[in-house]
């Protein structure tokens, strides 16, 4: 690589001469390769964690606040949106100013945000700390892959991204696992409460070892008009999809919104290509491999961790599961990115990563496909055999695709493309949570007052349908007090088939974008840790 950087030898301040991007092996504490994996590690894990933990206790946080459906799902894309919006601008900021600034940063204030939503009594207090949670992860996550860029010598980087991989994989799939055990034996306020001792540590070893380290082509100016555009943008398309269930995909003001999000894209493109110093140069997508990464972590996330938000309230609802057997019944899907993922590392540095991507993303849509057979009685041999091949398949996606799109950026925009890494992860998420929940609202809405009436119950009011088909959507069975047993059990029937029904559906919608996955997974390459020149082109 020809890519120059300055590297901070006191962590602030006095700065050493320019190195190259293939960093001299570091003596001591600050500035070891290993040694800063495992510090970023730490960071990272709770944002991972905390993209699914949360969804083992939303049941919880819903019935001792009170909350709606839509309000628990703003739970999730609260924290989605905000990191969406605000992870490429973060990783700009640590391009600029040093990621092991941006990443102590980050660590502290996601620790703190974690903190204050365990005092909140409030369902809005929960998602105004959850966005301020996704404001500083943002700041953490694409910090985090700048260092790991910066700090290793390319023919380890592969290996140390696998392992970071590994880490977010292994954290995402262990959160409703560790969840679980802590909304049972503690409360639902200790899931965010474990952030921070966590971040404590995590801020103790960045000041001891992280060591700063900044392109020498790093830009010095920022394209503020350009981050406008941009947060502006992605905020219209991910507020559209959020809002789409409730105001309905014909309104006008859905379309008001997506028409919004494209002219902020369109205005973007322009003016990216008329700033001196752009916030994300077009030329970076050049790179075939580079986009095709973004894009399959995309459609990874959207089958993922939007199909993952209905499996909870399906354990925990239609089955009666605790919080912790739902998790416990998720470690065949913990188990599997563990073992898959170090599995998935070799296979990529020896084959290069279209196969594995393409076989993990195929693998992925048969285990969704598997899951929308799942029914009120399925075994927990049967749910443990789709979660374990979820599990096998998303493995080389999450260590992959992150290779594709961190290693085929220039060393001078490695901050900028762990933004991208992120940003398309938290999209899909947004995406995957708002897409097939009115997959599911739409689908219960459908069936309910017909499962309703052909097993005889009382008809029901339009308004009293609407708090019903609300309770359904969650698996729950809308019974009042004082309702005869042998109606209780009509009802229950009735509202976990209906919830089954649309939980179906929106697991084979998962299961077709996954399959559309699949080729694009041919489309990357391995990564070149390629120079500015390389790269980009003349820009």
């Amino acid at each position: 690589m020809t890519s120059q950087t300055t590297i901070d030898a006191a962590g602030a301040g006095d700065r050493a001469p320019a190195a190259t991007a293939d960093p001299a092996p570091a003596s001591g504490l600050r500035g070891h390769p290993w040694l800063t994996l495992i510090t970023v590690a730490v960071g990272v894990m709770m944002v991972a964690l905390d993209g699914t933990i949360v969804a083992i206790a939303n049941p919880a946080i819903q019935k001792d606040l009170g909350a709606t459906f839509a309000q628990v799902q703003w739970i999730t894309n609260g924290y989605f949106l905000a990191l969406a919006v605000s992870l490429i601008t973060a990783g700009k900021l640590g391009d600029r100013f040093g990621h092991r600034q941006t990443f102590l940063i980050g660590v502290t204030g996601f620790a703190a945000a974690s903190g204050a939503i365990g005092l909140s009594d409030s369902i809005a207090a929960v998602v105004t700390f959850r966005v301020f949670q996704g404001l500083f992860g943002a700041l953490l996550m694409p910090a985090a892959l700048g260092l790991l860029r910066a700090t290793f010598p390319a023919e380890k980087l592969n290996m140390a991204i696998g392992i970071w991989g590994m880490v977010i994989g292994a954290s995402t799939a262990g959160g409703p696992i560790l969840g679980g055990v802590l909304v049972e034996h503690v409360n639902w306020q200790s899931v965010f409460f474990i952030n921070v001792p966590v971040g404590l540590i995590a801020l103790v070893l960045g000041l001891l070892i992280l060591r700063d380290h900044r392109a020498e082509k790093a830009p010095r100016s920022f394209d503020v008009l350009g981050i406008a555009l941009l947060s502006g943008a992605m905020f219209c398309l991910v507020w559209a999809l959020i809002k789409a269930p409730a105001w309905g995909w014909g309104d006008g003001r859905t379309w008001a919104f997506i028409a919004a999000s494209v002219l902020g894209f369109a205005l973007f493109s322009f003016w990216e290509t008329r700033v001196k110093e752009p916030l994300i140069p077009l030329g970076l997508f050049r790179s075939v491999p580079l986009a095709a990464g973004v894009v399959l972590m995309v459609l990874m996330a959207i089958a993922f961790l939007g199909g993952l938000f209905f499996v909870t309230f399906y354990l925990q609802n239609v089955h009666g599961m605790s919080p912790i057997d739902a998790g416990l019944h998720l470690l065949p899907l913990t188990g599997m990115m563990i073992v898959g993922s170090p599995l998935a590392g070799a296979m990529i540095t020896k084959f290069g990563p279209r196969l594995p991507l393409a076989g993990g993303m195929a693998a992925t849509a048969a285990a969704m496909f598997g899951m929308s057979t799942l029914q009120t009685d399925t075994s927990s041999g049967v749910m443990s055999l789709w979660f374990a091949l979820l599990g096998l398949g998303l493995a080389p996606v999450m260590v992959g695709a992150t290779e594709v799109i961190v290693g085929n950026a220039p060393m001078e925009l490695s901050g900028v493309a762990g933004g991208l890494q992120q940003a398309a992860m938290q999209i899909g998420g947004s995406l995957g949570t708002a897409v097939l929940g009115a997959v599911m609202a739409s689908k219960v809405d459908g069936d309910l007052p017909g499962n309703w009436a052909d097993a005889g119950l009382p008809k029901l009011t339009p308004a009293q349908l609407d708090q019903a088909s609300e309770a359904v959507q969650v698996g729950v069975a809308p019974v009042a007090k004082g309702t005869p047993e042998q109606i209780v059990e009509k009802i229950t029937s009735v509202a976990h088939d209906t919830f089954i029904s649309g939980m179906s559906l929106a697991s084979l919608v998962a299961a077709g974008v996954a399959v559309v996955a699949v080729f694009v997974a041919f489309l990357t390459k391995r990564g070149e840790n390629a120079s500015a020149e390389a790269g980009m082109g003349h820009i």
